[in-house]
């Protein structure tokens, strides 16, 4: 699993190294994110994607899942 820490990070940023870690291979994600937006953000990409999203048990993070193919 490709873990991301971008508390601290400010939209569109902690999205864009989600996208990032996917295109490079990544196909389960754990994100760290403190930017009020980032839920949002994260979920919309993920809807728009076709990838799964929930609620890590880490604060602020989340766990995105690639399906394969």
């Amino acid at each position: 699993m490709t873990r991301i820490d971008a508390r601290g990070m400010r939209c569109p940023w902690p999205v864009v190294r989600l996208a990032r870690a996917v295109r490079e291979g990544a196909a389960e994600v754990l994100i760290l994110a403190d930017d009020p937006i980032a839920p949002g953000e994260i979920a919309a990409l993920a809807q728009a994607r076709g990838w799964g999203v929930e609620a890590a048990d880490e604060p602020h993070g989340w766990h995105v899942s690639v399906p394969a193919g």
